[in-house]
């Protein structure tokens, strides 16, 4: 399952969703907004994205995690539109027969949203200015990562 949401994200509704008898583990990764980056305070985050395209390349994303790994259930839900601090942005859960498969699922599957998706960041700096990134397209420094 697959969404795009301009509403707060319940994880425990991604958790229940991804859960499954066939499965002994469930990964839930919650990409939050945080108060520093680089240094700098951010005082909120707005994401914008081409819907259509979105999708396209979320589902390409789930079913190619499904053929890397036994994946039972997989949930992706990005949110768009405005958030503030501590808000999660993109909540996902996957679920597999065992542990290392699950992990690696999810890490892959972040990790390739990140890089692929066309889902647009602005982050705003409690400066007053404001900076459009997408991780996919630029290198951050060491240990600088977005979430």
């Amino acid at each position: 399952m697959i969404a795009l949401t301009n509403d707060v994200i319940d994880s425990s509704e991604v958790l229940r969703a991804a859960s499954s008898t066939r499965a002994g583990a469930v990964v839930l990764f919650m990409g939050t907004t945080r108060e520093l980056t680089d240094g700098r305070r951010t005082a909120s985050l707005d994401y914008e994205c081409y819907p259509e395209m979105a999708e396209v390349k979320l589902a390409e994303l789930e079913a190619e995690v499904r053929q890397r790994w036994p994946v039972e259930e997989c949930v992706i839900v990005h949110r768009v539109g405005h958030l503030e601090l501590g808000e999660a942005s993109v909540v996902l859960a996957v679920s597999t027969p065992h542990r290392k498969d699950a992990f690696a699922a999810g890490q892959w599957l972040i990790d390739r949203l990140k890089e692929s998706v066309p889902i647009w960041k602005q982050e705003n700096w409690a400066d007053g200015t404001s900076e459009w990134v997408h991780p996919g397209l630029t290198t951050p420094a060491a240990g600088t990562e977005s979430s």
